[in-house]
Formats: structure tokens, C-alpha cells, sequence
């Protein structure tokens, strides 16, 4: 009897081990398929990509990851190929960040006190998840999703400082900036004054055990949780030798893509370091046109730098919003008005990468809460079908970015200050922007013939030097060539 017994627990084995080794063999089938068809986030790649910023708190009413998984498939409808995920990682509840510069623990109320959440970028833990967002498997189902949409995940990193309550400022002081009494320091200008981050420590990258560390937690996001880059906050605040020693290794592990909160030309130096900066001063100019302190021709002096500045391959980041500005400087309808959507066309068709902010698709107007619980609106108005038809043009090959970018030739015009007109054209593919950049009516001629087609009305345009055009304020269009 006990030989039978073990005859058939040796088969049940042999059929469960067949079994395992089935699913095994499956997943990782599955795995190498999605592998395939997910290629590295290069310059080619992502060369016609948009990128989205996710505030996964105020994204939805629940603030959830899970919330903001479901619609990953959704985003393809905007042309998203790049989802930048703001710092998703357990938050100082020392000297926690509240409303009029104070920090939550001086609020008496205790209710009150509840519902300031604090600043993201006063990390407590490199290494965890924030509890408030959902767990750790449902960040990995993000990414998952995120993969399996043929879409990147890139994570918000805090490199430059902590929050109070980090381990490190206990077990590692060595790791901080030390004041004159010896103390560790909130971040401080290079005159010595506070920068104005009091709820956070600044980080010392003359520690050689510190950098060695923070390497260390970045790389456990790349090896395990299978992120696809990083986007450094005040990535120009860190020494750059840091960059240049850290970088490299991290793209051992996988190629990533990465995205500095900067615009030092250094950071992006022969593809080495980052793959794109900020355009902050592109997004200064288009404010300051939009609220008539500047006109057309401060554009036209923005590219000149921009193309001395940087390298051909380069990637500038183009945008109406993001999470700071939204939340310190205003809505793109307070700051942009009747331009909104004019200045929204042109960050798509201008040299580099646009980028929509969370809500921006949903035609948010109001300013979100930094360290509250807030949400985003969620009804489809005019943006969301502009921003697919932008995204949808974003595949024209002369509005490619990165190692292969399209052309940028300005188109003189008539009434070149208030008249914006350009060509990008790669391979044949030509695409006009012209739009008039200020609030008055302008009748103008174009320097530019050829046979084109309306994007918007699919209509055949001819356009002729002699030809005058006439625009109402605001007004632009977007030609492609037949």
C-alpha cells in the first residue's frame, strides 16, 4: 500500500511539475511578447511622443493608482507615450507642509489639522510607496498596464533633499548639509539665504557614501519595479559630476529615459546624461505674449537661443502647465486666456516634446491644491479633442524631436510682430504653423507658396506670396503638405 502511495504521489509530481513548468513556460512567453513589442525608450522611439504628468492625488476623487490604471488605454487617444508619474513615496509628517507657509503640525485643530497631506517632494523614503496612492502591487499594475499600452513610466525622483523625518537623518547626518552650529540645513542659496523649502533637508554630494546610496534607490525602482527613467526634480541643483557618474550605471541595468527639471545644456551633453530639459524659458515667452508684455518677435529671439544653446538631438519639453504652475502662477486661462488654445497647438508643433499636466485635457480652470486633497474634472470639453488631433499629428515625421528632428524654418510674414509663421518639414513631410499672437485682427502676406491641406478642415489651401490672409486674434492654422 505504501508503494502504490508513493508511485502515485511521484506521478501527481511529475503531472504538477509538467503543469508549473506549462504556466512558467506561458508567462514567460507572455513576458518576452510584451518585452518585444515594448522597444527601449530611445530618441527614435519616442522621437513623435507626448509626455502626460500624473498628480496621481488629485487625478481622481479616490487618489488612487488604481484610479488612473484604468484609464492608461485612454491616453493613447492623446498620442501619451510617456507617463511621468510625480513622486509616489511616503511623505515627512515632520514639519509637514500646510496651507500659508505652515507646517501641519502647528495647526491645534486636529481635524484641521488631517487634511494637509504635505508635500511630495518631502520624501521619507526612497523606497516606498506612499499609503495614501495604494500599494506597491498596484503601482506595479500601473506599470504593467502602462507596458502593456505600449507606454513608458518614468518616476519623479527627489534627489536634492529629504524630508525631516528620513531615516538617514538620524542614522546618516553625515548625508546632510550642516549649517554654521553644526546643524542639518533646509536647502540655501548660494548667498546663504533659504531658498524657502523649510520642509525638507538638504542632501551633501560631498559624501561619497550618500550618492553611493542614493544609486543604490534609484536603482531598486529600475530592477525591480521595471520603471522605464526618471524625472529629477532641480536636477541643476545637483553637482553634475553626480549625473555623469550615476547615469551610466543606471542605463546598465536598462535603457531609460530621463527628464531633468533644468536647462543646462551640460545635462543633456552627447546623449550621455539626460534625454530632455525643461523649457521654462519658451513657456516665460508664450505667458508674457500672451498677456501682451512681449509680441512675436520674442518667440523668434527664444528659438535663435534655443538653437545656439543646445545640440541638434537635444529634447526641450514645451508646455502650458505642470504642476507648479498650475498650482503658484495659475491656470493656463488665467495666465493665457483666449490664447490657451493657440499657445497649446504650438508647444505640439514646435521643436521638441509637449507635454499635457493632469486636467489640462479636461479643460481645467482651476488652480489645484498643493497639499490638500484635491481633484481634476473629468468631462470632455475642447480640449480633449484638440489634444487627439494634436497628438495625431505628432506622427507627421517633420514634427519629430530627438535624434532625427525635424526642421524649423521661419516664414517671414508682413506683420512678422504679431504674425507667427513657421515650417517644419523632414523627409519630404512638411507641416505650416502660422497663427496671429496677439489680440487685434491682422491682415497679412506670407513669404511661402505651395499646395497645402487645412489639418483641421482637411480642405486644400493655396497658399501664394501675394496672397493676404486675415486673422482674427488668436486665431492659427496648422498646414500639412499633400
Amino acid at each position: 500500500m505504501k508503494k502504490i502511495m508513493l508511485l502515485l504521489l511521484a506521478v501527481i509530481s511529475m503531472v504538477s511539475c509538467k503543469d508549473d513548468k506549462k504556466e512558467t513556460e506561458a508567462i514567460a512567453e507572455n513576458s518576452a511578447s510584451i518585452e518585444e513589442s515594448l522597444k527601449p525608450p530611445t530618441h527614435e522611439v519616442v522621437q513623435d511622443g507626448v509626455i502626460y504628468e500624473l498628480n496621481v492625488r488629485q487625478y481622481s476623487p479616490e487618489g488612487k493608482f488604481s484610479a488612473f490604471t484604468k484609464d492608461i488605454p485612454q491616453l493613447k487617444e492623446l498620442g501619451v507615450e510617456i507617463i511621468w508619474v510625480m513622486p509616489i513615496f511616503p511623505i515627512s509628517k515632520v514639519k509637514r507642509k500646510a496651507t500659508n507657509d505652515k507646517f501641519a503640525e502647528e495647526i491645534e485643530d486636529e481635524e484641521e489639522r488631517k487634511k494637509y497631506l504635505g508635500s511630495y517632494y518631502a520624501v521619507s523614503d526612497f523606497t516606498k510607496v506612499n499609503p495614501e496612492f495604494g500599494s506597491i502591487e498596484d503601482f506595479r499594475e500601473l506599470v504593467k498596464t502602462a507596458h502593456d499600452n505600449n507606454m513608458y513610466v518614468i518616476l519623479d525622483w527627489v534627489p536634492n533633499h529629504t524630508g525631516w523625518d528620513h531615516k538617514w537623518i538620524t542614522t546618516n547626518p553625515e548625508y546632510y548639509t550642516k549649517n554654521d552650529k553644526g546643524e542639518v540645513s533646509e536647502p540655501l542659496n548660494e548667498d546663504g539665504t533659504p531658498v524657502g523649502w523649510a520642509d525638507v533637508a538638504d542632501l551633501n554630494y560631498g559624501n561619497k557614501e550618500m550618492r553611493k546610496q542614493m544609486l543604490a534607490d534609484m536603482s531598486y525602482w529600475v530592477e525591480q519595479e521595471d520603471i522605464d527613467g526618471f524625472r529629477c526634480d532641480v536636477a541643476g541643483m545637483v553637482p553634475t559630476d553626480f549625473w555623469v557618474e550615476t547615469i551610466p550605471k543606471l542605463r546598465e541595468k536598462k535603457h531609460l529615459f530621463m527628464l531633468a527639471e533644468a536647462w543646462k545644456p551640460e545635462l543633456m551633453k552627447e546623449r550621455e546624461l539626460f534625454d530632455m530639459a525643461y523649457g521654462w524659458d519658451t513657456h516665460h515667452v508664450m505667458n508674457d505674449i500672451a498677456q501682451g508684455k512681449k509680441n512675436v518677435s520674442a518667440w523668434d529671439i527664444r528659438m535663435k537661443v534655443v538653437d545656439s544653446m543646445y545640440e541638434d538631438n537635444d529634447i526641450i519639453m514645451n508646455f502650458t502647465s505642470n504642476h507648479d504652475e498650475n498650482s503658484w502662477n495659475g491656470t493656463v486661462e488665467e495666465r493665457m486666456g483666449e490664447a490657451a488654445q493657440t499657445f497649446a497647438a504650438l508647444t505640439f508643433v514646435a521643436p521638441g516634446m509637449p507635454l499635457i499636466y493632469s486636467g489640462q485635457e479636461y479643460d481645467m480652470d482651476h488652480r489645484l491644491k498643493f497639499f490638500e486633497k484635491d481633484s481634476i474634472p473629468k468631462t470632455k470639453g475642447e480640449f480633449y479633442p484638440l489634444y487627439e488631433q494634436l497628438g495625431a499629428l505628432k506622427d507627421n515625421p517633420a514634427l519629430h524631436t530627438g535624434e532625427a528632428p525635424g526642421s524649423y524654418t521661419r516664414i517671414k510674414t508682413s506683420a512678422d510682430s504679431q504674425v507667427l509663421a513657421f515650417e517644419r518639414e523632414k523627409d519630404g513631410n512638411k507641416v505650416v504653423f502660422i497663427a496671429n499672437l496677439s489680440d487685434q485682427p491682422v491682415s497679412a502676406s506670407l513669404e511661402y507658396s505651395g499646395d497645402m491641406v487645412n489639418y483641421a478642415s482637411k480642405e486644400d489651401v493655396n497658399m501664394s506670396n501675394s496672397t493676404k490672409h486675415n486673422f482674427e486674434p488668436w486665431q492659427y492654422l496648422i498646414l500639412v503638405n499633400k
